[in-house]
């Protein structure tokens, strides 16, 4: 049931605050996994939750971040309308805080935009207990610093996400998977060209010697670049990026360390031993059953990249790759005037936020 939750929110924080005690921001529990290990007592966002604002024409939908993301594309679905950046879910109560707090995007991600990139404001709860607006609901409304945009990925390390106003496209009228037999370093350079010319081209992903490429738009646009590219034509194709974005995939699964890495498109295969699936044109690869993670970050750093640790047993460690001190000095600052008694997601994103 939909429900604006403010108030018995606001007043956990200020009991929070007043102790000095740590909460975890839950939301769906979809994505309790990702991050570093965080003390404290649960604060669910679950019942703040429902559309505050939806204008079609607008492209425009303001909800509440307890919203499950299924209700979301469930009434964008009946405009014909989506979220661009294909949010994964990782099960059926993700909510619309917990995805933009993770800053996760789908295969599209390459060809639409990040998850920031359709953010239009955010009404975010310090830790005073205060509820602030930043940003607003068309894309000029920006000025001075963005912390609409800053919020997401910083997984609740400045406050608590209380809503989202994001900007949705229209849904491709039609989508059709090609397939190619291909070794790693043929499939990075196919779509190197691919790039570099005009396309229809919404997703790839190369996995177990296979190229998979999704093409998205109108029924001639799809088959004109059909027929330039090649392939095979792939019947379960929705099935196939559903399996890739939610990681229900063969590849994920069983999978005790799993690593994601970001780094040029055009980076050497052989940078990286062992099993990968690649995604978004080659510029984010999943590394599998690697313990040896500095020697993974050593490696995606020369290449001009990162890497993190997605998923782990040990969370107790640096679980996204270390910032410059500078940085660091950002962050932290942030953290103070958000946040001055850290309550909110202690260390979770740096042991030192």
């Amino acid at each position: 049931m939909d429900a604006d939750a403010t108030e018995p929110i606001r007043q956990r924080v200020l009991a929070a605050a007043g102790r000095g005690s740590p909460v975890r921001i839950i939301g769906g529990s979809t994505k309790q996994f990702y991050g570093r290990e965080v003390p404290g007592e649960p604060l669910n966002m679950a019942a703040h939750r429902g559309i505050i604002a939806y204008d079609p024409a607008e492209l425009v939908l303001t909800a509440r971040a307890g919203t499950p993301l299924a209700q979301i594309e469930a009434t964008l679905s009946q405009s014909g309308q989506c979220m661009p950046f294909e949010p994964p879910h990782f099960g059926s109560t993700a909510t619309l805080g917990g995805a933009i707090a993770c800053g996760i995007a789908g295969p599209a991600r390459a060809y639409a935009g990040a998850a920031k990139d359709f953010v239009l404001g955010v009404t975010l709860m310090n830790g005073e207990g205060q509820s602030l607006r930043f940003g607003g609901q068309v894309m000029k409304n920006v000025a001075g610093y963005d912390v609409a945009r800053t919020v997401v990925g910083s997984l609740g390390s400045l406050g608590l996400l209380m809503d989202v106003s994001m900007k949705v496209m229209p849904r491709a009228p039609q989508s059709a998977t090609r397939v190619f037999e291909l070794g790693a370093q043929a499939a990075l350079r196919q779509m190197s060209e691919w790039a570099q010319q005009p396309s229809c081209i919404s997703a790839t992903c190369w996995v177990d010697g296979r190229l998979f490429v999704r093409l998205s738009g109108s029924d001639a646009a799809i088959q004109t670049a059909a027929a330039r590219m090649g392939g095979e034509a792939h019947a379960a194709g929705g099935e196939f990026w559903s399996a890739v974005r939610e990681q229900s995939h063969a590849f994920f699964g069983g999978a005790e360390e799993l690593i994601r890495v970001a780094v040029p498109a055009l980076c050497a295969p052989q940078t990286f031993s062992g099993e990968c699936l690649m995604e978004w044109g080659g510029s984010q690869r999943w590394l599998r059953n690697r313990s040896d993670i500095e020697a993974v970050r050593a490696a995606a750093r020369s290449a001009g990249g990162f890497a993190t640790r997605f998923r782990t047993r040990d969370r107790s460690g640096d679980v996204f790759e270390p910032v410059p001190a500078a940085q660091m000095r950002l962050q932290k600052t942030l953290k103070a005037v958000f946040d001055p008694r850290a309550i909110f997601n202690r260390g979770r994103l740096h042991a030192e936020l």
